[in-house]
């Protein structure tokens, strides 16, 4: 097995460590991915896994100048190590967030949205009123795209697989702020040509899923317009038509 649920030792407090005790930590598709060995980025093994998370400071070391006991935190970048009960961890590794927010928002803080926000802001510069399609819509990325993207005026079209409970998706996506929800077999159909007489043509397509998806996707694409791949879940490769 990969895992293994083993006691360690809390390391010792240097002069410019904390010691944190950990609240929350999520488990990312990246976290597992790495796991897996998908990235080049390999932690030295043994390992503790987990990217993300928040914590409470218990104790700083002398030289801690920027965080207190009491105070919460969440990583600085990736390969922490979240997955335990406590830590002991280089101060510059860590950022303090605000402690009145719920738990579950502060540790899912810094991957989903990060990326989100970094996709939509590095790539094409968007105005209010432009337009994004995007797949894998109702992952915390997407949502956290939905979002961002409603804050700032541009639109979303937001691509999910068909399911069941399509219709309770559909209206939990709207609520965040989703403009249009179509599901991938949808996205081949001559009804999507509706969508924009009301909004312009995607200038931005951000793709976590890969194969058939991501081709039928890039259809819709204005001309020279950019596509980001920032996930595989199909693990097929992408087609551009």
């Amino acid at each position: 097995s990969l895992f293994r649920l083993k006691d360690l030792e809390v390391a010792k407090l240097g002069d410019s460590d904390v010691h944190v005790k950990m609240l929350a930590a999520p488990i990312n598709p990246a976290d597992i991915n790495m796991i897996q060995g998908t990235y080049a980025i390999l932690s030295p093994l043994p390992a503790v896994g987990g990217s993300e998370g928040v914590g409470e400071v218990l104790e700083v070391g002398p030289r801690v100048a920027a965080l207190k006991p009491g105070d919460w935190v969440i990583p600085a970048g990736h390969g922490l190590g979240t997955w335990r009960t406590q830590g002991v961890f280089p101060e510059e590794t860590l950022l303090k967030v605000p402690s009145d927010i719920p738990v579950l928002c502060a540790a899912t803080l810094s991957v989903n949205p990060c990326t989100a926000y970094r996709m939509l802001a590095d790539f094409e510069t968007l105005a209010p009123g432009d337009s994004v399609i995007q797949n894998a819509a109702n992952s915390g990325v997407g949502q956290a795209v939905i979002q961002i993207a409603k804050a700032s005026g541009v639109k979303t079209i937001n691509v999910v697989r068909d399911r069941p409970d399509l219709p309770q998706l559909v209206e939990r996506l709207m609520a965040l702020g989703a403009d249009h929800v179509v599901t991938e077999e949808m996205l081949r159909k001559p009804e999507m040509k509706d969508i924009f007489k009301s909004i312009p043509k995607p200038r931005l397509a951000l793709n976590c899923v890969g194969g058939k998806s991501t081709t039928e996707m890039l259809r819709h694409l204005q001309p020279k317009g950019t596509v980001v791949t920032y996930g595989g879940m199909a693990k097929q490769p992408v087609m551009v038509p």
